[in-house]
């Protein structure tokens, strides 16, 4: 893994708000949370409440200066996330709230879903946090933390957590989304070239969890401070 700090707090005004590097990889995560629920979603269920995501890199976060507007790479990565934070958390518990969680990339140097992923189920639990504070949660709904991480082939050797450099180059490419006890909850994967092996993505899938293991005690230590 390449370093990875947490820093909460960033932001004044969102309900929970984050900035989380994985390397030289910076996003900030930013989770607010509104009244009532999607028109779809109203009235099946008044305790049901539901979490979405947006995803975005800002114009800086690469070399040349990219445009503000999401492509559909931006709306996939977006659902992921979205996906991803539903799987952690017990949403009939919500109340009838919704919750968007911003994940804007400040700089972009390979892994910035997972860095989002990983960053956002930490804005999430802030969220969460305040509105029990506020009074209008009872208490914390079930949370089971969730993270992301990349794993890839280069000529033959498995790669955790690789930066642009590396996952530029890439024989094949996967991110993993984990949970607690060994659980997958989304795993995407490519090969660039030749097909792989299972076994093959059995290596990827072990170091996965291996760096999955550091990425939740990070998070746990964060919401500690």
């Amino acid at each position: 893994m390449r370093e990875v700090r947490i820093r909460t707090g960033v932001q004044k005004d969102p309900d929970g708000s984050v900035e989380i590097a994985f390397g030289d990889t910076i996003v900030i995560c930013a989770a607010s949370v509104a009244e009532g629920v999607p028109k779809w979603l109203a009235g099946s269920d008044t305790s049901r409440g539901w979490i979405t995501a947006e995803y975005a890199m800002m114009p800086g976060a690469t070399p040349g200066r990219s445009s503000r507007r999401g492509g559909g790479r931006a709306k996939e990565i977006q659902r992921l996330i979205g996906r991803s934070l539903r799987a952690s958390t017990d949403l009939t518990a919500l109340g009838q709230c919704t919750i968007t969680v911003d994940c804007d990339v400040l700089q972009a140097d390979g892994g910035t879903r997972t860095a989002s992923i990983t960053g956002g189920y930490v804005a999430l639990v802030l969220a969460l946090k305040r509105r029990v504070a506020d009074g209008k949660l009872e208490g914390l709904p079930a949370l089971g933390p969730v993270v992301a991480v990349s794993c890839g082939l280069l000529e033959g050797a498995v790669l955790l957590d690789p930066d642009y450099g590396e996952d530029s180059r890439l024989d094949v490419d996967m991110n993993f989304v984990l949970a607690e006890g060994g659980r997958i909850v989304e795993v995407q994967g490519t090969a660039e070239g030749e097909p792989f092996l299972g076994t093959q993505l059995d290596e990827m899938l072990a170091l996965a969890q291996e760096g999955a293991q550091q990425l939740f005690g990070i998070q746990s230590e964060a919401l500690e401070r």
